[in-house]
């Protein structure tokens, strides 16, 4: 398939039934095989839908957020898979909960996709269950805010606030506001060391001088593929090969990891900013989420271990 182009939009049960049809019917019904009347309920009309559709408006992505906050029916259609739907389809439906005042959020995943999930901020509970011939296990999330300083506290709440960015410009702003917030540690988990945010400068700037000016700092970096970077003297590179001792970097080798297509970055004062797919602006980010920025981080150093050290890059 030529292009990787796609976007999420909210739907409509009753006007964008065909093409829900479109993603559901291959996948659960044909590719699954669960049975058609187990397939569509009560609670599709009821539902909020997203829809993610290829650049000429071909459906190739859905899921749902029921009325008793439970998220479902996520399906990508197979040729889509691993680019980063499912994730942009995920976060679409968590702000819509956030914004609809839910507390938390439940799901049924499969079993196989629980690490997926997990990767979002829901836990496993409860023993493992069979829906409609496969096997699944409960998951939830809490979207409560952690309690802060008093109330009212505008500069607290602003902390707290869940920001959606879709420009260069915003995702480095929040880039750099991450980075200079940072107390003494720095995680980016990127495909190639991202050059159009981190490769500019005043984020590598920002960089240097946290590391330098901080004692005890550490910058740590997962990529994917080296190569774009070093060919074109991505400014990152040589502040690893100069400070050695506060910038390092792993390349991302094994299975699944390979397969991840999100990019973020975290700082140790439980901030974060998180792309869904690495190769577009779209993201969400805020400031002070303890737990969204544990999940995240519990993921990053998971990936670290497995990852190798980027012995190619030696110090100058």
């Amino acid at each position: 398939m030529a292009s990787t182009d796609f976007q999420i939009h909210f739907a409509r049960f009753d006007t964008d039934l065909p093409d829900l049809r479109a993603v559901r019917v291959p996948v659960f019904i044909i590719e699954q095989q669960v049975p058609e009347e187990l397939e569509w309920d009560e609670a599709d009309p009821l539902s909020v839908h997203v829809l993610a559709r290829e650049a000429d408006g071909t459906p190739i992505g859905t899921a749902r957020l029921t009325p008793d906050h439970r998220i479902g029916r996520m399906a990508v259609l197979q040729p889509w898979r691993g680019r980063g739907i499912g994730a942009a389809m995920l976060e679409a439906l968590i702000q819509r909960a956030r914004e609809l005042g839910y507390p938390e959020l439940e799901l049924h995943a499969q079993t196989h996709a629980l690490g997926f999930y997990e990767r979002y901020g829901f836990s496993a509970f409860g023993e493992e269950f069979d829906e409609a011939g496969i096997a699944h296990r409960r998951m939830r999330r809490s979207l409560e805010q952690e309690p802060g300083g008093a109330a009212g506290n505008a500069t607290a709440d602003t902390e707290r606030a869940l920001q959606n960015l879709d420009s260069q410009p915003e995702v480095l702003a929040v880039t750099l506001q991450l980075i200079q917030r940072a107390r003494r540690g720095i995680a980016l988990y990127t495909r190639d060391l991202d050059p159009v945010v981190l490769d500019q400068p005043e984020i590598t700037d920002a960089l240097r001088r946290f590391a330098t000016d901080v004692r005890g700092a550490q910058v740590r970096v997962l990529v994917h593929d080296l190569r774009r970077a070093v060919s074109e003297g991505h400014a990152l590179i040589g502040l690893v090969q100069r400070l050695p001792s506060l910038f390092a970097i792993r390349v991302i080798e094994e299975e699944p990891d390979v397969q991840y297509a999100s990019a973020f970055i975290l700082n140790d004062q439980a901030g974060y900013l998180f792309r869904p797919l690495a190769t577009r602006f779209e993201a969400s980010a805020c400031l002070h989420d303890p737990a969204r920025q544990r999940q995240l981080q519990n993921y990053f150093d998971e990936v670290w271990e497995r990852a190798r050290p980027a012995t190619e890059l030696r110090p100058l």
